[in-house]
């Protein structure tokens, strides 16, 4: 085949594109969609799913039946958001399995077995391949500790860290968090740099809105603090929110402020910057690889049991957020964390006009545009305590999204929506994370509870961890964040989870 020949006309993803995507390593149909971009267009994939997956078949080597399908995304056509907003309430809908090739071609699942089990030993075996789990091998490395293996259930990108929308600011409501978020801003803007991958990091503000008095409040004390430690959140009038966002109605907002140095990374290459970095110092990543179970050794360190055979490591690190707690059950820790549902919704793409991420702190709405022009956003629902992983569309969602967005910026209701999709939170009691080593099992060190956040802090939180693990000073946040601070009574409170 040609490479210049276009396979999806949505995304202007050639023949090369996908051959690309296989020398780089991908060489799934899913990971080839991330890497790539076809199938996310308006017609979702189904103008170019087969004709992609014959071209990968071809340049792998591997049948056209052996291939998965990706996971199609609701709505089935684009629909716009003033629609949305009259929807009825209807039922959620799990997940569904991936849309099948034709009847020729249907697909058989993708072995993960690597043949006979071989055991491997490790220093540092981290449970999570997500952001987190990938920036914490590659700070390892790059201070000496090579042996370190990432085991992974899925393929990179499947987890949370591919689900969510970007954003990285330093618009926070604790001390601790605003000067770690200062930090992790500046990591990100040197990444490319560091990593030698481009993470598309953008830099065009975040703009909270209130819209009751007790907000206003909370927003004016947090904007002081936040000055206090060298960040440069103003309050600003809603004339000046405006003049920011022109499309902005400001009707029932009290106030706003600004940080302008706040901003959003494209997620997937993020991932993969960090996971090609630490295999290059010598990181062993296995993907598709699921822990079945875990073993902690009467003279010290584990054993995990995978489809690819046993790995033993002297510390055991847990980075599986929202799937933490299964993790931490088999070495016997029970966990006070647990998964939420957050959706997100993408539209069609326009012409550039929003440049800061804008947030109604009342309602957790939040939107900003992407690079290739699309409104990416969600808003906070009430979510049950879940005892397992929910990764659910629902109609529910598209409602009041498109209810809150139209409200908020009118001229959007002709905007139709091209696809929504959810990743899981990883909750905590108190809303801020668990980091350090168990007091249940010793070497079994916890990563967990960051809620929606983890993507943002992962940068900062992995320098410092892997400082602590290599003998480094101890940063403040093992401290403030230890999971023994529930049996002990103390609990941390941050007013600005969200967005």
């Amino acid at each position: 085949m040609d490479r210049k020949v276009i396979l999806c006309r949505c995304e202007d993803v050639t023949a090369a594109d996908v051959a690309k995507a296989v020398a780089t390593g991908f060489d799934s149909l899913e990971e080839v969609k991330r890497y790539t971009g076809f199938g996310t267009g308006p017609c979702q994939g189904k103008d170019c799913l087969n004709v992609v997956a014959k071209h990968l078949a071809t340049c792998t080597g591997r049948r056209l039946e052996s291939l998965q399908p990706f996971t199609s995304r609701p709505p089935l056509s684009p629909v716009p958001l003033a629609a949305l907003a009259q929807m009825p309430d209807t039922p959620a809908h799990d997940e569904a399995p991936p849309t099948p090739l034709p009847p020729a071609a249907l697909p058989t699942p993708r072995p993960v077995a690597s043949g006979a089990p071989v055991t491997a030993t490790f220093d540092i075996a981290i449970v999570g391949g997500g952001i987190m789990g990938l920036a914490l091998a590659w700070e390892l490395a790059a201070r000496g500790c090579h042996r370190v293996v990432v085991l992974e259930g899925k393929h990179l990108a499947w987890g949370a860290s591919g689900r969510n929308g970007g954003g990285v600011r330093q618009q926070w409501s604790s001390a601790l968090n605003i000067e770690l978020m200062q930090e992790s801003v500046a990591l990100c803007r040197s990444f490319s740099q560091r990593l030698q991958t481009n993470i598309w990091m953008r830099q065009g503000g975040y703009l909270f809105l209130a819209a009751s008095q007790a907000r206003l409040t909370r927003m004016e004390n947090n904007v002081a603090l936040q000055n206090a430690h060298g960040v440069g959140t103003r309050m600003i009038s809603l004339k000046e929110a405006q003049a920011l966002v022109p499309e902005l109605n400001t009707e029932g907002l009290l106030g706003a402020c600004y940080n302008a140095t706040d901003g959003i990374v494209f997620p997937w290459p993020f991932l993969w910057g960090y996971a090609a970095a630490a295999t290059k110092l010598g990181v062993t990543i296995h993907t598709f690889c699921p822990v079945r179970g875990i073993d902690p050794q009467p003279g010290g360190g584990f054993r995990l049991h995978t489809a690819k055979g046993v790995f033993e490591a002297q510390r055991l690190i847990n980075a599986a957020g929202a799937w933490s707690p299964q993790v931490a059950r088999m070495v016997g820790v029970d966990l006070p964390t647990w998964p939420a549902r957050h959706e997100i919704l993408s539209t069609e793409a326009l012409k550039p006009f929003l440049k800061p991420m804008v947030s109604v702190m009342d309602s957790g709405l939040y939107a900003s545009q992407s690079l290739r022009g699309e409104i990416v956003g969600g808003i906070t629902h009430k979510e049950p305590r879940e005892s397992h992983v929910q990764l659910g569309s629902r109609f529910a969602f598209l409602q009041a999204m498109g209810a809150a967005l139209t409200k908020l910026m009118p001229q959007l209701g002709s905007v139709k929506v091209v696809r929504q999709w959810a990743g899981p939170y990883d909750h905590s009691p108190d809303g801020s994370p668990l980091v350090g080593e168990s007091p249940e099992v010793p070497n079994f060190f916890l990563c967990n509870g960051f809620v929606g956040h983890g993507f943002m802090m992962a940068p900062v939180v992995a320098k410092h961890y892997a400082a602590h693990l290599c003998g480094g000073p101890t940063h403040p946040l093992f401290r403030a964040w230890r999971p023994s601070r529930f049996a002990e009574g103390e609990s941390l409170r941050e007013d600005w989870n969200i967005g």
